[in-house]
């Protein structure tokens, strides 16, 4: 049996003080080199409706020279259904020099270091290439602390047929209310300052939208043609994926997660579905979560959400220019959904998993240390 502690870290997504990203939790083999782990990923439409904007930030504070760095934006008529893909790839031989290259025939090369961005030829595209600010904002700490305290209440719960833990309403206040402060105080945000690499683009909708106005985002890193790490949604990959084994089981299979891709990605929903079933339970309360089929024998209730989650892209609808709601493709809202920078995307995550709404739980950090903007380039 795995250890209640390390059932619960799958189960709530919680970040380690050592990690810095909605990517978390990672394999050894991506926490080696920095250059190449994904922090974080954006996706979003202009307000003109005319452009979709891009943002992959690294953790690292430079980029690899042997690295391909690239977005994959497939598109269709409607959400699920995408019919045509276009890779957006770049290489930085220096701090200079990059080389991006968007479908057949778009090329943006130069230097991508200046604020104004580093546009193609045919001014349909520019791109930016430097440190910035990432705005993942949220209370690590405070998680951690709750963390620490629902491991030690798990072992004494009892579990539902489909496996959701019956916290009783104390428990749940007491593991809540740690979650919502920093060393006993106001929630801070443990990333404030925290400035990684950032590659930001801006792409004209004709060159991303062949198959429809519905775009599924993902990116992913590769050296030597060997994928090293791969995100879509904050707080998917590595956060739900726990393994009933060693750590070093644990490793191997993350490492299979990052080497798949959204095509080869369904071995990895029977585990989701068990990390689902476990964070349904922490609002005190089970057969809340988002996308639950109630109706569903208990071992199949979480599969719906736990397949949506394991392909891991993030859906844009192009055709709205109004960017207001993670999951807002995929809860049938008039929203291009997306993540834009100001989104309180660990909150609202957390939240559709725990109880089904945006506001279930919270870590009490609520915005960004700094000012972004959705709007003027580079943005971050």
């Amino acid at each position: 049996m795995m250890p209640a502690r390390l059932a619960l870290a799958a189960a709530l997504m919680l970040s380690s003080a050592f990690t810095s990203a909605s990517d978390h939790l990672d394999s050894p083999k991506v926490i080696a080199d920095p250059r190449v782990d994904i922090g974080d990923i954006y996706a979003w439409t202009s307000a003109d409706g005319r452009r979709l904007n891009l943002v992959m930030t690294i953790v690292g504070h430079a980029l690899d020279r042997n690295a391909e760095y690239a977005f994959h934006i497939d598109s269709g008529p409607r959400f699920p259904d995408t019919t045509a893909r276009t890779d957006i790839v770049c290489h930085f031989a220096s701090k200079t020099q990059a080389d991006c290259l968007i479908g057949r025939d778009e090329t943006i090369q130069g230097d991508p270091g200046r604020l104004a961005g580093l546009a193609s030829a045919s001014g349909r595209s520019r791109l930016f290439a430097g440190l910035r600010d990432d705005p993942f904002f949220n209370n690590v700490k405070g998680s951690r602390a709750a963390f620490d305290l629902a491991a030690a209440t798990l072992p004494r719960v009892p579990r539902d047929a489909a496996g959701c833990p019956a916290y009783t309403p104390a428990q749940t206040a007491a593991i809540l209310d740690q979650w919502r402060h920093t060393d006993g105080g106001p929630a801070r945000n443990f990333l404030a300052g925290w400035t990684p690499m950032a590659i930001v683009l801006e792409v004209d909708l004709g060159l991303v939208n062949r198959g429809g106005p519905v775009l599924a985002v993902w990116a992913d890193t590769l050296v030597d043609d060997v994928r090293i790490d791969r995100m879509g949604r904050p707080l998917t990959g590595n956060g739900l994926l726990a393994h009933l084994g060693s750590d070093e089981d644990a490793d191997a299979y993350k490492l299979r997660y990052n080497a798949a891709t959204p095509e080869t990605a369904a071995e990895f929903v029977p585990v989701i579905a068990k990390s689902l079933a476990l964070y349904d339970g922490y609002d005190g309360r089970c057969g809340n979560q988002l996308m639950i089929d109630a109706a569903a024998p208990p071992g199949q209730r979480y599969l719906p959400l736990a397949r949506l989650l394991a392909d891991d892209r993030l859906w844009v609808d192009s055709a709205v220019a109004a960017c207001t709601q993670l999951f807002g493709v995929e809860l049938g809202l008039h929203d291009c959904g997306g993540r834009t920078l100001h989104y309180d995307a660990v909150n609202v995550y957390r939240s559709l998993l725990a109880g089904g709404m945006n506001d279930a739980v919270t870590d009490g950090v609520r915005a960004d240390d700094q000012a972004h903007s959705d709007t003027v380039f580079p943005f971050l």
